[in-house]
């Protein structure tokens, strides 16, 4: 039998036929049943071969088809199709399983055996889970849906999230996750319950298993190809995958049975013999052999070596006669092993030779080559795995792996494999071409194995996990190294990895890096890495792969042609690769106890810095003009000495290296200080953008506390160290200021530009400021620190929460307790801030909740400092500084000199931190002190500061005005020679002596002292030639620094003898002084402030002060303005004047603009009531005016030249929703619940227009009802006009113009010139006199028969159409646009397509839908609503003329016109002749509404005021009897009975008598002296009684045949409740959890992006292409069907709100805001969002005014594609 199935693979066919036909043919059950009793033998030897003999004829039956995937043997082909083969495998497997058995029943069987303690479900990307903080041990832990939601949560910090790799469900694994955050389900420990499982049920599995899993990976052999090296072979692969995918499924499903299967499974992956006898190659079976030659192969390709007994074994293949390609293959890999890399393929880059030299040198000294390519598979899990990797991590395996993790022994099992193969991952990964996916799996792997402490500890100590990692890690970036060009270009030995690589590029390291940090975080894992030296020298050899890595040059001359984007990357990688881990280790060195860690890291940290020097030849200069922002030995040196001396009690000088060291210590970091400082001069600005984007992410909330903050500490250090003088003359330099510090007035500065020295001295000063007031390493508590840095950002700007959270850099280790949205930040955050909740603005942007710094923060809290160090735009400290001064509400014009604030800041922190009281102050003159810059005595800033200089030598240019007036400088400096005690300085450079040795120059206080005055020590050297020569020359300053505070004050106050020292008024002051810890105020006082600490801090300074201010200065001439002063001066009076000119300018533009709003927004306003503007009303002139925006001509419209409103025409079906109930229907969130439209009034009026159509005629149908509550066209205007001929040439005008988006000029649409609200059309007006007028107002006494009879003849006139005007053309126009904005379904309800009755309906229909709307936007009352916005800008006057127009075109046959029937008794005869067609509407089936818009409409234009009344009156008798009818249709007898004996019925209702009287129903004196009746508003034509038996027999013929349609058509929906859109449930998780895994009804999926409709419920695909109809998608298609365009849409995946309207969409925010009133688009934060009622009814208002187009504003087409 093996041998007939060897040869079916060999490829003869025939051999197909020769299997037993009777074996294939037996019933499988009863084999299955037979085998099964034959094992459970105690001798089942027999039985057991027999399985075996039958397995390997099934399963080989399938063969040829893996063949045919891999491609050669195609021609391999066999019986049957190619899946039959494999059904049939699967098939037989289930049988043998289940023993004879139903497969189902086995399952079911097998499931009651589960202990489920853990969930375990795993799930791929995309997929919705939790994540608590509260209830997660380790940050990683996550929760399905279920398990979250059947747990309790409440309170707790807990967000959604989707998943981006996919991930596990931790339920029930107290590793991960608190007991008390378990579900229901799994809180049991039910193991203790479960009985346990009978030998037999599984004893067939643990047969047919091993030879599957074998089979299987016989196929993952058979298809794999080594991808030949120009085409990638994912196909193949993927070919191969997809022909496995039954067996891979048919797996996974065995993994769901439970526990006990889980654990068969266990074992046969994991037992070793089995693995052994099946797979090694051995017997005679050739088939087997190719298979492990395949296998072997594959190794080899891979770059590994199968460790044990190659040759022995290579010599019996061969002498099998089989390929010798094996023994090559062996004998070749034996020989790689000794050298360093097997691998070539991985070394494409350009710097091949560099990077293999490199490699060399660090792999040698690696503890085992063996890590990176010896594997040996011992078991089916191990190899199983190996192809898992091979076939680049397929899903299908990914799951099946995990999904067997709920079994302990698996487990641990795994996770030992999966670091046995970590560095083979790793090749793998770097040569994968989708490596984003790949990541992607590997983390969903690794993330469920190495979250566990316990797995990672045991797996550290059994399996050297930290050695591989490390090893790994340094191999994959060793792949990517470049030579570094920092300092000494030519002769620099170091290497750093190259940003440009796609390994970097990609962040394909993420993955390893990720598992990484995740170990670290668990402290007996860390432990380790810290107590092993050789991991720490290997881990800082890694690191300084990216010391000095992303090497900016500065460009001189040109710009930079290409701006290269590397800097991501760099930056990415340090955050990721190096801080990361960084801040896992410091999380574990937080007491006493681990100090010896923090030695070791600091240790060989030193010297890994140290040798960094070297290999770049460092001495003591930074190479000018380069800067790179990556330091990661820097900086760990700083973060570990910073958790030293803060957390462990070390001592600082115990971990701190030499002098020297600290000296190049110092260097980088200061250069990237100076370097942003340079960037923000502009000085880098031929660099391109990317430069500032560096210095950006250098300050920005992610980086900052791995980048900055540890760069200022670590200048700190050695500021406090180092020489004072060497330190503050070095920042100089670096700054390039030096020879900016001069009194000289010209100086020279060979380094700068002079646009750039002010600038770069702020940067400076800025610099030692915040180096002299930052605290965040020293000493701070996490909870200052988070307070320090919230007040920071709350004063550049009101933040909301998920900012805030965003741009406080969070404590980076997650086991810190100071996670944002902990409760110390809550706690921190209502301290300092207020929360201003979002307001509404109507039709304004909507607001999110904010958060603004309470006043007492802006009064005590703020600290200029920390905002100019966390800013990442130059505009926020400015944003911070104007509001703090317009809080404090001081006039800060006197300080806007930066300089000056940190020059005299700088005075005032070295006098607060000065030494002690000077006990004697006289004996304190300069005694044995170091050698200081000769300018002062002493280092004491108190006593210095009234140290008087007489003199000064200066070397200046030539050029200088100081030389001419100077005698000789030869002969000066000789006679000055011996004055050197008196204070004449002496020149020093700077530069030489700081190179000699480390020179004392400049005192730190004196430096900062002489800023006041500009000193100047030196320059440097000049470039020879092109400066002028330099001479020195002596000044006479006689000034010290006291008297140059008191002469500021005196500048800045403007006032000569400002000064007065208050302890001469009050001496209090110098006994119990009260220094505020915290002052506000401008530099005057701030001067005042420094003067009098001074005096406090000595008595001599006190006395020096009144000197100085007794000397009364005389009044100072005018020749001492200099120019410069005076153009301050006069800058500052322009500046004033301007000021005052520009608010008289805008206080007239306001004025102006003000009247010209009063008159635009009144052009034509009607102030009458509805029924006047429903005829005309026009204002009391001959004529009304109208002025054109566009050419600003007034005058009135006339035929030839009409004027017309600019009026927005758009289709609606707000009508159409409204219900008889008031409260809104309820948005579904479960199956049960279901919107039904029946009730709508659009459905009602459709279900009575064709009952109507049914049994009454045509023509006579459409005159009886009213269309347009769907599709109606509404029409709304801005209430602007403008010439029609005007607005033509404005249209090409647009048309011509193509920038402007958001609208079609094509479809007429445009925005109106004036008020720029969007328009599509423009209503002529008709030229109207004052003659209407007094028509209107004319009393009439005629009695109303005559007036029926008028109205009946003037109805009776066909209106002959005007002759051809302009205006007539545009009233056509106009009509015809009208039409077309609604559709053509919702214009045609004749069953005669094209009738005219058509026309007719739709266009009264028009008129009605207008008037309705407007009824609705008064809430459904005339008289309390008032008039809406809309009344003063109504365009219904100018509507009713184009309509009137167009109707009395169709005359209606005398014969049908209802005037008649409502007003005439007809003789009865007439009614019988014509029977055989269908009959007329009957009169009281009409609808009365629609009569008095026909009745009204068919008049000539304008109507008189009588024919009005006399057409309401009769129609109101109609009406009347309508309803009686109605209501005695409802009524029962007896109710009948009772109302013809009660009588009247009173009703009292203020706005019927009211609506009466205006329309004169009502005679007036009527209304006060009886109770108000309706009926007796009625005023019958004819006899009533006869009127009204004429319109009921019309029914009775009707009802006797169909009573039922005739109860129903005569009782009519009166009154319609206001439209409201669904009501949304108080919590968006109930409508998430319900439709984000709903399926569409149209095409059973799940949609990707599904979306409901807010109107009616709908639940639609967005841009699903599954459900397009005609290159419709869904929203577009529901929004026409729905909303007759306009579309309402809650997206449910993102929160959002989106409006269709036409042909554009936008997206209108969210209804659904956070506990911090935000929004969450994306949901992205994944927080419990709660519906804001405000926002939903600004949505409502917004639909049902119809003012979606005005109000908002990004618009944009959708293509139909939404």
């Amino acid at each position: 039998m093996a041998a007939a199935a060897a040869a079916a693979v060999g490829g003869q066919q025939a051999s197909q036929q020769e299997l037993p036909a009777s074996g294939l043919a037996l019933d499988k059950a009863a084999t299955a049943a037979h085998l099964k009793a034959a094992l459970s033998r105690p001798d089942n030897r027999a039985g057991a071969e027999e399985l075996r003999a039958l397995l390997e004829r099934v399963l080989s039956a399938e063969r040829p088809l893996a063949a045919a995937a891999g491609g050669e043997e195609a021609a391999a082909g066999g019986g049957g199709g190619p899946g039959a083969a494999e059904e049939e495998a699967l098939e037989w497997c289930k049988c043998l399983l289940a023993g004879g058995g139903g497969y189902d029943e086995f399952c079911a069987a097998v499931r009651a055996y589960d202990p489920a303690a853990l969930c375990g479900l795993v799930w791929t990307a995309n997929f919705v889970a939790y994540r608590c903080r509260t209830c997660g041990i380790s940050p990683c832990m996550s929760l399905c849906a279920e398990c979250f939601h059947q747990g309790d949560h409440t309170g707790h910090d807990f967000n959604m999230f989707r998943s981006q790799a996919g991930g596990a469900c931790d339920c029930g694994d107290s590793n991960v996750m608190r007991e008390s955050g378990f579900c229901k389900r799994h809180q049991i420990k039910s193991s203790s319950n479960i009985p346990c499982v009978p030998k037999d049920l599984l004893m067939m599995s643990e047969f047919v298993l091993p030879r599957f899993i074998f089979c299987l990976i016989q196929y993952l052999r058979e298809g794999y190809n080594e991808p030949a090296a120009d085409i990638p072979s994912e196909k193949d692969l993927n070919k191969v995958l997809q022909l496995l995918e039954p067996q891979i499924s048919f797996l996974e499903d065995l993994t769901k049975m439970g526990g006990a299967m889980r654990s068969v499974l266990t074992q046969v992956l994991t037992n070793q013999q089995n693995y052994k006898d099946l797979t090694s190659g051995h017997g005679e079976n050739a088939c087997a052999k190719k298979s492990h030659e395949k296998y072997l192969i594959a190794l080899k390709s891979s770059g590994l070596t199968y460790p044990e007994d190659k040759l022995v074994y290579g010599m019996q293949e061969s002498s099998a006669g089989t390929s010798t390609l094996a023994v090559q293959g062996f004998a070749g890999a034996t020989g790689t092993l000794g050298q360093v890399d097997s691998s070539d393929e991985d070394d494409q880059d350009g710097s091949q030779g560099l990077g293999k030299r490199k490699r060399v040198k660090l792999s040698s000294s690696t503890k085992d080559q063996s890590i990176m390519d010896v594997l040996k598979h011992k078991s089916f899990l191990e190899e199983l795995l190996f192809w898992t990797i091979k076939y680049e991590f397929p899903q299908k395996m990914v799951t099946f792996l995990l999904n067997m993790l709920p079994d302990q022994e698996y487990k641990v099992a795994f996770t030992k494999t999966f670091v046995q193969h970590y560095a083979f991952i790793m090749k793998t990964l770097k040569k994968s071409h989708e490596s984003d996916t790949m990541s992607n799996r590997i983390v969903h792997i690794s993330v469920q194995l190495f979250s566990n402490e316990e797995l990672a500890r045991q797996v550290t100590e059994e399996c050297q996990l930290l050695d591989i990692m490390v090893t790994v890690l340094l191999y994959m970036m060793e792949s990517c190294l470049i030579k570094s060009e920092l300092q000494d270009e030519e002769n620099s030995l170091h290497v750093v990895v190259n940003c440009g690589e796609a390994l970097l590029k990609n962040n394909t390291y993420w993955p390893l890096v990720s598992d990484f940090i995740n170990i670290l975080s668990h402290q007996s894992v860390a432990k380790r890495f810290l107590e092993d030296h050789g991991l720490l020298v290997t881990w800082m050899n890694f690191v300084s792969f990216f010391q000095g890595m992303n090497l900016n040059k500065r460009e001189l001359n040109e710009h930079v042609e290409f701006e290269s984007q590397t800097y991501y990357a760099a930056f990415a990688a340090e955050l990721e690769a190096c801080a990361q881990p960084m801040w896992g280790l410091l999380s574990h060195c937080k007491v006493r106890e681990t100090q010896e860690y923090t030695r070791n890291v600091v240790r060989y940290c030193l010297e890994a810095l140290q040798d960094w020097f070297d290999a770049i030849n460092f001495v003591d200069e930074p190479a000018p003009n380069q800067v790179t922002f990556h330091l990661p030995l820097h900086r760990y040196y700083a973060m570990f000495l910073s958790k030293a001396v803060k957390c462990q009690e070390l001592d600082l000088d115990s971990v701190l290296p030499d002098q020297e060291m600290l000296m190049k210590l110092m260097i980088h970091p200061l250069q990237i200080q100076a370097s942003l400082a340079e960037i923000h001069s502009n000085m880098w600005v031929r660099n391109g953008l990317q430069i500032k984007g560096q210095a950006m992410t250098y300050v920005q909330s992610h980086f900052c506390n791995s980048m900055i903050d540890p760069d200022i500490y670590l200048l700190q250090v050695c500021a406090s160290r180092l020489d004072p003088d060497y330190f503050i003359s070095s920042v100089f330099e670096r700054f390039k200021v030096v020879d900016l510090l001069t009194m000289a007035s010209q100086h020279q500065n060979t380094v700068l530009d002079a646009e750039h020295e002010r600038s770069m001295l702020e940067g400076a000063l800025t610099f030692l400021v915040i180096l002299l007031s930052l605290r965040l390493h020293l000493g701070m508590s996490d909870d200052e620190i988070l307070r320090a840095e919230m007040v920071a950002q709350l004063c550049m700007n009101d933040r909301t929460h998920s900012s805030l959270l965003d741009l406080i850099p969070e404590n980076p280790n997650p086991k810190s307790g100071i996670i944002p949205g902990s409760y110390s930040f809550e706690s921190v955050l209502s301290a300092v801030a207020d929360f201003k909740a979002p307001v509404f603005e109507p039709g304004g942007s909507m607001q999110q909740g904010m958060y603004t710094p309470k006043a007492e923060v802006w009064d005590q809290e703020f600290d200029p400092v920390m905002v100019i160090l966390r800013t990442v735009y130059r505009r926020d400290v400015q944003s911070a500084m104007d509001r703090y001064t317009a809080l404090i509400l001081m006039d800060h014009q006197n300080l806007s000199e930066h300089v000056l604030c940190m020059v005299l800041y700088l005075i005032e922190l070295g006098l607060e931190n000065s030494a002690e009281e000077e006990s004697d102050e006289e004996a304190l003159v300069g005694g044995p002190e170091r050698c200081h810059d000769s300018w002062f005595p002493g280092s004491n800033l108190v006593s210095n500061m009234r140290h008087f200089i007489n003199y000064v030598r200066v070397r200046v240019p030539d050029t200088a005005p100081e030389v001419k007036r100077d005698s000789p400088a030869s002969t000066s400096s000789d006679s000055l020679g011996s004055l050197q005690n008196s204070g004449t300085a002496q020149v020093f450079s700077l530069v030489a002596e700081r190179r000699k040795k480390f020179q004392e120059i400049i005192n730190r206080s004196s430096s900062e002292a002489n800023q006041v005055v500009r000193p100047k020590t030196s320059s440097k050297w000049s470039s020879s030639g092109s400066a002028p020569q330099l001479t020195t020359a002596i000044l006479e300053i006689k000034e010290s620094i006291l008297s140059l505070l008191i002469k500021l004050h005196h500048k800045l106050s403007g006032k000569q003898n400002s000064y007065y020292p208050p302890w001469l008024d009050d001496i209090e002051i110098l006994i119990q002084p009260e220094i505020p810890k915290y002052s506000h105020g401008d530099g005057i006082t701030a001067v005042e402030r420094i003067l009098l600490k001074a005096a406090l801090q000595s008595r001599m300074n006190k006395r020096i002060i009144e000197e100085i201010c007794k000397k009364v200065t005389p009044p100072v001439p005018p020749k001492k303005i200099t120019a410069a002063e005076k153009k301050t001066l006069d800058k500052e009076e322009r500046r004033q004047k301007a000021r005052e000119r520009q608010q008289k300018l805008l206080a007239e533009f306001a004025s102006r603009q003000k009247s010209f709003m009063e008159t635009a927004m009144d052009v034509d306003s009607p102030e009458n009531d509805i029924p006047m503007e429903i005829t005309t009303a026009e204002p009391q002139v001959s004529e009304a005016v109208y002025d054109c925006v566009i050419c600003g001509q007034s005058g009135p419209s006339s035929e030839d030249r009409p004027t017309g409103l600019v009026v927005l025409l758009q289709a609606s079906s707000v009508l159409g929703q409204c219900r008889d109930s008031v409260e809104p229907k309820k948005l579904p969130i479960t199956e049960e619940e279901q919107i039904y439209p029946w009730d709508t009034c659009a459905a009602v009026h459709d279900v009575r227009l064709s009952l109507l159509q049914r049994y009454f005629k045509d023509s006579s149908c459409l005159l009886a009802v009213s269309i347009g509550w769907e599709g109606g066209v509404y029409v709304q205007t801005c209430g602007h006009t403008l010439h029609i001929d005007c607005h033509k040439s404005y249209m090409e005008s647009l048309r011509n113009d193509q920038v402007l988006q958001g609208f079609s000029v094509d479809k007429g649409e445009f925005t109106c010139p004036l008020c720029r609200q969007f328009a599509n059309s423009v209503l002529p007006c008709y030229p109207g006199s004052n003659i209407e007028n007094n028509l209107w107002q004319r009393p009439s006494n005629r009695n109303i028969q005559d007036l029926m009879k008028e109205v009946e003849e003037l109805q009776g006139r066909p209106g002959a159409f005007p002759s051809e005007t302009n205006l007539s053309k545009e009233m056509e126009s106009v009509m015809k646009d009208i039409k077309n904005t609604t559709q053509k379904k919702y214009r045609d309800y004749s069953k005669t397509p094209g009738s005219p009755d058509n026309d007719f309906l739709f266009m009264y229909s028009v008129a009605r839908t207008n008037l309705e709307l407007e009824l609705i936007h008064r809430g459904g009352n005339l008289c309390s609503g008032g008039a809406s916005t809309a009344g003063k800008r109504s365009c219904l006057n100018q509507l009713f003329h184009v309509l009137a127009l167009h109707m009395r075109l169709y005359s209606i046959d005398s014969e049908y016109n209802p005037w008649r029937k409502l007003t005439q008794l007809e003789e009865m005869n007439s009614q019988l002749g014509n029977e055989e067609q269908q009959p007329e509407v009957p009169i009281l089936y009409h609808d009365v509404t629609s009569l008095l818009l026909i009745q009204i409409l068919m008049m000539p234009q304008p109507l008189h005021k009588d024919h009005f009344t006399c057409i309401v009156k009769v129609l109101f008798t109609l009406l009347y009897t309508q309803a009686l009818a109605a209501l005695s249709v409802k009524c029962s007898e007896e109710d009948r009975s009772a109302w013809k004996h009660v009588g009247a019925l009173k009703k009292d209702e203020e706005e019927f008598s009211v609506l009466a009287s205006c329309l004169g129903l009502l005679p007036t004196f009527h209304q006060t002296e009886h109770p108000f009746i309706s009926a007796s508003c009625l005023d019958w034509p004819v006899p009533a009684f006869d009127i009204i038996t004429q319109w009921c027999c019309e029914i009775k013929s009707f009802t006797e045949r169909h009573s039922e349609q005739g109860k129903a058509l005569l009782i009519q929906e009166s009154r319609w409740k206001l439209p409201h859109l669904l009501q949304l449930p108080e919590n968006y998780n109930t409508i998430f959890q319900y439709y984000h895994r709903k399926t569409c009804s149209v095409c059973t999926k799940v949609p990707k992006d599904p979306a409901v409709c807010l109107v009616c419920g709908t639940f639609v695909c967005l841009k699903g292409l599954c459900c397009k109809q005609q290159s419709y998608c869904e929203c577009v298609l529901h929004s026409q069907n729905c909303g007759a365009g306009t579309g309402i849409f809650l997206l449910i995946n993102a929160s959002v709100i989106i409006i269709i309207r036409g042909h554009r969409f936008c997206l209108w925010g969210s209804v659904y805001l956070d506990a911090h009133g935000e929004e969450d688009r994306d949901l992205r934060r994944g927080k419990p969002l709660y519906i804001c009622k405000e926002r939903y009814k600004v949505l409502e208002q917004q639909w049902i005014s119809h003012t979606f187009d005005h109000i908002n504003k990004r618009w944009g087409p959708h293509y139909n594609g939404l």
